[in-house]
């Protein structure tokens, strides 16, 4: 009789779905976490550079985290040739510096609850880019009708009190939809990458490479950041564990579960954004345009990561 092997502590079900939850719920605290952010180390809304030293702060300390944690799991983080530091190098200025540029001014101009809806466009941008860039990634039924959900999702929640009264600010709701828009594609760009890098590795570089970024950009073009309070260091604290905790638990949830069975729990990030915007930032989400803007933007990430029963197996 052959011997059983046991289960990975990650591929047991209750595990699984306990992690995919947290790490959903770790990044759509990062919206309320953000706007406190701004008010704890009072960064005006229209200080950009300070918003940016503030973001770079954030990932350079996440990107050391990762890299970090990836020496103690023996992981080779210097083992790279010119090419692939190069490769690096170019996700870190586009997936961190400049896409959290755009989600950083654009979330100063929007509220927590409506930035979050709207940066889950970034699922449809990147079924829309696949489509055009892999041969095997082709747009089918189930993306296709994805897609329209949540865009139709994305465009409910732009409504006030009627169907004539539709509020889009661009350096707002605008910049963070552009956001979504440039880490769909960077992380196609990204996922080339990690086919001759480990993943934490690459993560851990480009988060600290775009960091150095956004600091050294935030400070040449006249940002500060001071640490007032203790609180404001605790928020900091807490948005750089949230960038390298979710990171390494749902990488551990990949390694030993199909793609199928993770993705899905996506659409909790949004839920999570909106709700927990509401208790820790007061904002209403009590109208009905939240609720038919979330039904329909989860119904879009659940049907564009539905496979089929060959699929799944």
């Amino acid at each position: 009789m052959d011997a059983v092997l046991p289960t990975p502590v990650f591929a047991r079900k209750n595990i699984v779905f306990a992690s995919a939850t947290l790490c959903c719920l770790l990044w759509g605290s990062s919206y309320p976490a953000i706007k406190s952010g701004y008010e704890l180390f009072q960064i005006a809304t229209n200080d950009i550079s300070s918003k940016v030293v503030f973001a770079g702060y954030r990932f350079v300390f996440a990107g050391l985290l990762l890299l970090l944690l990836a020496l103690a799991q023996r992981k080779p983080i210097g083992r790279l040739s010119p090419r692939q530091f190069g490769q690096l190098t170019v996700l870190g200025l586009t997936q961190t510096a400049i896409q959290y540029t755009f989600f950083y001014i654009g979330l100063a101009y929007t509220t927590g609850a409506k930035g979050s809806i709207m940066n889950a466009t970034a699922t449809f941008f990147s079924v829309m880019l696949a489509h055009f860039i892999y041969q095997n990634d082709k747009i089918s039924y189930n993306k296709a009708l994805g897609c329209i959900l949540g865009f139709a999702g994305v465009m409910i929640v732009n409504f006030n009190s009627g169907l004539q009264d539709f509020h889009f600010v661009w350096n707002g709701d605008g910049f963070v939809v552009l956001a979504a828009f440039i880490l769909s594609a960077a992380t196609l760009y990204g996922k080339r990458i990690s086919q001759t890098v480990d993943p934490m590795v690459m993560t851990g570089w480009q988060l600290a490479i775009g960091g150095v970024m956004l600091v050294v950009g935030g400070y040449i073009t006249g940002g500060t950041l001071a640490v007032p309070s203790v609180k404001a260091a605790a928020i900091l604290g807490y948005l750089t564990l949230l960038s390298s905790v979710a990171f390494a638990l749902w990488s551990l949830l990949l390694k030993y579960n199909r793609v199928s069975m993770i993705a899905p729990f996506n659409f909790l990030v949004p839920v999570a954004g909106t709700v927990l915007s509401a208790i820790f930032l007061g904002e209403n989400i009590l109208e009905i345009k939240y609720a038919v803007a979330l039904v329909l933007v989860c119904s879009g990430i659940w049907w564009v990561n539905k496979v089929s029963g060959k699929q799944a197996r």
